[in-house]
């Protein structure tokens, strides 16, 4: 395959003809398949690296490969730590069979990440998050597979609406800034919306639906979708590293620590549980910091087990 076509399909810019030639080459064999996946997985990779030079030159230099691409991954892991996977599959539409090519980047705890999709939309993904995008968008709309908590800056494009799909509840939209957390592994789902307009409907009833409006949120609660104002946009500075509470309970705090930082906090302690607190804290001060911080306005000692990944708050 000739790789400045393969380039253009990655960058969106290739042309009907071009389109049809590089999914030929992938159905021709197994082999085309896991090359092409191999390609897409060092472009993204650079693209979350921001390395563009690299990018433009890589039409000359392939000689780069996945290998001394991990080295370089490996050199940024205090910055960055990033999973990132492949797959293909086929879809009938009234056009006919097409192939689509699936990425998925994983964060883990303790880390974000900010990633540009092809359509110039910008995404910051949260800790223990993880995003499945097509590499292409298709002909009637921009669909991505969200399990966690990202934050959309959505480039508009009227004929394309941007449709997050979660777990229960879809969220569309045209064109617009919002949050959204729905972690699978909680069954909690909330929409923040801070500019444009959404729109959140239930993947499986089809009466629940709403359209929000700015400085507004949704959120999930007995089954049901509720709406309520939003007046503090200081919980969705996690993009920029913080952590912030406001008035929130100790076990609140806890559950938080346990996403950021990737472990488990048992609280033997029951007379934290009355205790609200406020503040921020960098995430990038870890746990100890943020534990001893607490510490001062809240008594109680705490024990580390690292093996097994454990706080005990006593």
């Amino acid at each position: 395959m000739n790789k400045d076509i393969l380039y253009k399909f990655f960058e969106g810019n290739a042309s009907f003809e071009e389109e049809a030639a590089v999914k030929q080459w992938m159905e021709e064999s197994a082999e085309n398949r896991l090359a092409f996946l191999k390609e897409r997985k060092l472009f993204d990779a650079m693209l979350l690296l921001g390395n563009e030079e690299i990018i433009k030159n890589g039409k000359k230099r392939f000689s780069i490969n996945l290998s001394s691409l991990r080295t370089e991954l490996i050199k940024i892991a205090a910055v960055v730590a990033i999973t990132l996977g492949g797959s293909y599959f086929y879809y009938q539409s009234s056009l006919g069979k097409e192939l689509m090519a699936m990425q998925t980047i994983t964060v883990p705890a303790g880390q974000r990440i900010n990633i540009t999709l092809v359509d110039g939309t910008n995404v910051w993904l949260n800790a223990r998050t993880s995003l499945s995008y097509p590499v292409k968008f298709g002909k009637n709309n921009r669909q991505v597979v969200l399990d966690g908590e990202a934050y959309f800056d959505v480039t508009k494009d009227k004929s394309k609406p941007f449709i997050v799909q979660t777990d229960n509840y879809n969220v569309e939209v045209l064109g617009t800034q919002f949050d959204v957390n729905a972690y699978s592994e909680t069954g909690e789902f909330e929409t923040t919306l801070m500019s444009g307009s959404v729109k959140v409907a239930s993947a499986s009833d089809s009466t629940q639906k709403i359209t929000l409006k700015p400085n507004n949120k949704v959120f999930l609660q007995d089954g049901k979708l509720h709406v309520t104002a939003v007046d503090d946009y200081n919980p969705y500075r996690w993009k920029e590293g913080l952590i912030c509470f406001k008035n929130e309970t100790f076990t609140s705090i806890m559950k938080d620590f346990e996403k950021y930082y990737g472990l488990t906090i048992q609280v033997k302690n029951k007379n934290v549980f009355k205790y609200v607190y406020t503040g921020k804290f960098r995430q990038t001060d870890g746990i100890d910091y943020a534990l001893r911080v607490l510490q001062k306005d809240i008594k109680f000692t705490y024990q580390r087990d690292d093996e097994n990944q454990i706080i005990y708050i006593e």
